[in-house]
C-alpha cells in the first residue's frame, strides 16, 4: 500500500527516469517522487542526438521529454546536476556527493551508460569527440562544417549516423572500423553489406579490419588518426563511437546482481526486491533471443522505465518486448524487429538497390526476425507475424504481390 509518506526515488534523469517519473504521476501515485540527474537538463530523448540537433535543425529543448514546468506540474522533486554516491539497502538511503542523504521506499535505477572510451594515446586531445548527451551534440556539432575532415572510429549504429550527418553538412568523412564489417555485432551480413553501399554511394570512405593505435596533434592543425598498418588519416575532427558501457557502478557497490549491467526480471525488479532498473543499464532475459539482453533502444528506454514504475507500485508486469531499434541514414529509415540468427532462412522483399526492401529471418515456419530499409508497413505487418507467431511460407514472403496484412 503506497501512501502520500512513500518515497520513490529514481536514480538517472533520462529518457528511461523520465518515463518513470511521469507514469508514477498517471498511475496515481501520491507520495514523494524524487528525480535525481548528473546533468543540469532535464529528461531528454537521445535518438535526434547524431540526427536534427547534430545537423542543426533542432534545438537541444525539442529532444527535451519533461520540461521544468511539466516537472513542476507534476510535483516531481527533481535534482539537477547532482551524482548518487552510494546506496544504503539496509537503511533505505543514498548518499549524495555534496553528503546529504534521501530516504526511500522504492528505488528505481535508470543509470543509463556512458560513452565507451578508446585506450590509445591522444584519446584526451582537443578534437576527440563522444556522443551521448545534449552537450556532446553542442560541442561536435560545430565542428562538422562543409569541407571539414571528419574521422568517426566505430562503424556501429551511433557512428554510422554521426557519419551520415556530417555527409549532410557537407564534411569529408573517413569510418574506421576494426571489424570486417559494418555493425558486425548487430546485424547480419546482409545489411553490412547494404550499409556498406549506402555509405559508400554518398561519399562517406568505409576502412574496415583498421584499427586506431594513436591521435596526434598535425602540424598544420587538427589530428593525424595512427592506424596500425601504418597508415595516417588527417582529420579537423574525430568522433569515437564505440558502443556503451553500462552505468552499473553504484548498483555492483550495493550488492545487486549484475552482469553487463544491472539483472532484473520480467517484473523489472533486481535481486533486491524494493530496487528495479530500466532502460540502458537493465539486463534481463528475453524470450524473443531466448538469452540475456540489455537493449540500447528508444522503444526499450522509454518502455522499460514505465513499466518499471508500475511494477514499483506494485502492478502485475510481465516485461518481455519484440525487440525493436531503428536508425536514420542518408535517407534511408532503417528498422529491425527481432533478433536475427545465421541459423535462420533469410528470405528478400524488394530490392536493396531500390532503397526500399525487407529481409525476412524464418524459423522453420515462423517469422521470428525482420529488417529493412524504407518499408515501414511491410515492417509493421512483419512485426504482428512475429508477435503472433504466424506459420508463413517463404514464397509468399518473397512475392510484393502477396500482401502481408492478409498473411
Amino acid at each position: 500500500m503506497h501512501t502520500e509518506s512513500t518515497t520513490i526515488v529514481i536514480i538517472g534523469a533520462g529518457q528511461a527516469g523520465g518515463w518513470a517519473a511521469r507514469t508514477l504521476r498517471e498511475e496515481g501515485f501520491a507520495g514523494r517522487v524524487v528525480l535525481i540527474g548528473d546533468e543540469a537538463h532535464p529528461p531528454y530523448e537521445r535518438p535526434p542526438l547524431s540526427k536534427a540537433v547534430l545537423a542543426g535543425e533542432a534545438t537541444p529543448e525539442s529532444v527535451h521529454l519533461l520540461d521544468a514546468a511539466a516537472i513542476a506540474a507534476l510535483s516531481i522533486d527533481w535534482l539537477a546536476s547532482a551524482r548518487v554516491a552510494s546506496i544504503d539497502r539496509n537503511a533505505r538511503q543514498l548518499m549524495l556527493a555534496d553528503a546529504s542523504a534521501i530516504r526511500y521506499d522504492k528505488l528505481i535505477l535508470c543509470t543509463g551508460g556512458r560513452a565507451r572510451e578508446l585506450d590509445v594515446p591522444g584519446a584526451g586531445l582537443p578534437g576527440v569527440h563522444t556522443l551521448r548527451t545534449i552537450d556532446d551534440a553542442q560541442r561536435l556539432g560545430p565542428a562538422l562544417k562543409r569541407d571539414a575532415r571528419v574521422a568517426v572510429v566505430g562503424g556501429g549504429w551511433i557512428g554510422l549516423e554521426v557519419a551520415a550527418t556530417a555527409r549532410q553538412r557537407g564534411a569529408a568523412v573517413t569510418v574506421i572500423e576494426t571489424m570486417q564489417r559494418l555493425c558486425e555485432r548487430s546485424v547480419p551480413q546482409a545489411l553490412s553489406a547494404y550499409l556498406q553501399a549506402l555509405h559508400a554511394a554518398q561519399g562517406v570512405e568505409v576502412l574496415l579490419g583498421a584499427a586506431v593505435t594513436s591521435f596526434v596533434p598535425a602540424a598544420s592543425g587538427g589530428l593525424d588518426v595512427m592506424l596500425s598498418d601504418g597508415r595516417s588519416i588527417p582529420s579537423d575532427a574525430v568522433v569515437v563511437g564505440i558502443g556503451l558501457v553500462p552505468n552499473d557502478e553504484l548498483a555492483r557497490a550495493a550488492g545487486l546482481e549484475c552482469d553487463g549491467g544491472v539483472l532484473v526480471d520480467a517484473q523489472c525488479r533486481t535481486s533486491d526486491p524494493d530496487i528495479f532498473a530500466a532502460g540502458d543499464v537493465a539486463v534481463a532475459r528475453n524470450s524473443w533471443a531466448d538469452r540475456r539482453l540489455r537493449l540500447e533502444s528508444w522503444q526499450n528506454a522509454q518502455e522499460q522505465g514505465i513499466a518499471a514504475a508500475r511494477s514499483a507500485l506494485g502492478r502485475d508486469i510481465h516485461y518481455d518486448p519484440l525487440p525493436w531499434f531503428w536508425s536514420d541514414q542518408h535517407g534511408t529509415n532503417l528498422q529491425i524487429y527481432g533478433v536475427p540468427s545465421p541459423s535462420h532462412q533469410m528470405v528478400v522483399r524488394g530490392d536493396p538497390e531500390t532503397g526500399s526492401f525487407v529481409f525476412f529471418y524464418l524459423d522453420g515456419e515462423r517469422l521470428v526476425a525482420a529488417l529493412g530499409g524504407n518499408a515501414a508497413r511491410d515492417l509493421r505487418f512483419a512485426r504482428r507475424l512475429i508477435e503472433r507467431r504466424t506459420q508463413v511460407r517463404a514464397q509468399d514472403l518473397a512475392d510484393p504481390g502477396v500482401s502481408l496484412a492478409k498473411l
